[in-house]
């Protein structure tokens, strides 16, 4: 089967480049949507999965899910302190950290809306086990006292955040003496302070979390089983980086279902403009359908011709709306996390998964909206074309 040339494709858009550009324009606004949810929910995924270690072990109360819901006795922390596989550091001092988690209220910054903000009480090991933590302004807060050290997001999202100020919390004053970047991951949106500090002052007498580094990833499978073998522990033990994906999850999902759907509705208007854009070109060039049925293409090609015109609107309006939500990627925003509600800032990521399934949505839509016209402008025959022409 002889086919008609790339070029005649291309050029008839070109020659319709009015048409072209309000077909492609609609497309693009649809495909922005579709891609910045993609985005969000990577961005999203990208920011938990980053909170945790991969060596780090994280251990709450059985059946618990988040650590603002765990509780964790004395003992129990003192008899998870003894297992064995845990890393010690150069003095021989084991890297486990009893955290305490608890959720303030405080006002943003650029409005009068308040959101929670996790509070952590940890330690000196709970920096030195989280890596990705580090002090950018000030300095650690000091064990025994109410200094605490704010994430880079709280800083910049709350007000009355900076280096210096007091926050009013739990009856107590609490001073700011760091600021600390934790590589866009959950931490970013905490506040750290002196774990028997916060206990006291927030009437906690239980742990919520107990987290502690391992010598090495192949020591967690014998933890979490001799935690599973004892009575009195009681406990879920997770990697934690495979604990803070997993809070991910519900949240992702419900934002990839939302902005689906109504990519999907959205795509139903596009679908239909493409629709009438290709069946205006056929109306418009019967004869020179009939022209070229007369110099030997058949109706396969010319079904192929006019279906590659729409698959070349939705490729223009695909390529205009993945710029566009590419540039999103520039804004920090922050959400309600769903697992603990408190606040989560993250920023919109750009993938080659993101970008393929946005191209192959974008193709979709011009595939479904141009098949009909063509598949008609193949139809035609040369004497019926040139009836109508």
């Amino acid at each position: 089967m002889r086919a008609i040339p790339l070029s005649y494709v291309m050029r008839n858009l070109w020659v319709r480049r009015v048409t072209t550009v309000l077909t492609a324009g609609g497309m693009s606004l649809v495909v922005f949507v579709f891609a910045t949810v993609l985005m969000m929910s990577e961005g999203i995924k990208e920011t938990m999965v980053a909170t945790g270690q991969p060596d780090n072990v994280i251990v709450l109360r059985k059946g618990s899910g988040t650590e603002i819901n765990s509780a964790i006795l004395r003992a129990q922390a003192s008899n998870l302190e003894a297992l064995p596989g845990i890393m010690t550091d150069s003095q021989g001092v084991r890297q486990v950290a009893r955290e305490a988690v608890v959720l303030n209220n405080l006002p943003k910054r650029d409005s009068e809306d308040t959101a929670n903000v996790t509070m952590r009480g940890t330690s000196l090991i709970g920096l030195a086990i989280r890596p990705q933590v580090k002090l950018v302004q000030g300095r650690m807060f000091r064990p025994g006292t109410t200094e605490i050290i704010v994430g880079q997001a709280v800083a910049k999202g709350f007000a009355n955040v900076s280096l210096g100020n007091t926050l009013q919390m739990a009856g107590r004053e609490w001073t700011i003496v760091g600021i600390f970047d934790a590589k866009r991951s959950g931490f970013d949106s905490e506040i750290w302070g002196d774990n028997d500090q916060v206990m006291q002052s927030f009437r906690r007498t239980v742990y919520s979390a107990i987290v502690f580094k391992l010598t090495n990833t192949e020591a967690f499978a014998p933890i979490a089983k001799a935690i599973a073998d004892d009575p009195q522990l009681q406990l879920d033990v997770k990697l934690e980086q495979r604990f803070y994906a997993e809070q991910s999850e519900g949240m992702t999902k419900f934002i990839t279902l939302l902005g689906l759907s109504l990519s999907v509705i959205f795509s139903i208007g596009a679908i239909v403009g493409a629709m009438i854009t290709m069946f205006a070109a056929v109306a418009s060039r019967i004869g020179e359908i009939g022209t070229l049925r007369a110099l030997g293409f058949r109706r396969e090609a010319v079904l192929i011709a006019f279906l590659g015109e729409a698959l070349g609107l939705a490729l223009v309006g695909g390529l205009l709306g993945l710029a566009g939500a590419s540039v999103m990627q520039t804004v920090n925003i922050s959400t309600l996390n769903m697992a603990t509600f408190s606040e989560l800032a993250f920023r919109f990521k750009l993938t080659w998964v993101v970008g393929i399934e946005t191209m192959s949505f974008a193709l979709l839509m011009g595939f479904l909206g141009g098949f009909v016209p063509a598949w008609r402008a193949g139809q035609l025959s040369i004497i019926e074309c040139l009836r109508q022409a």
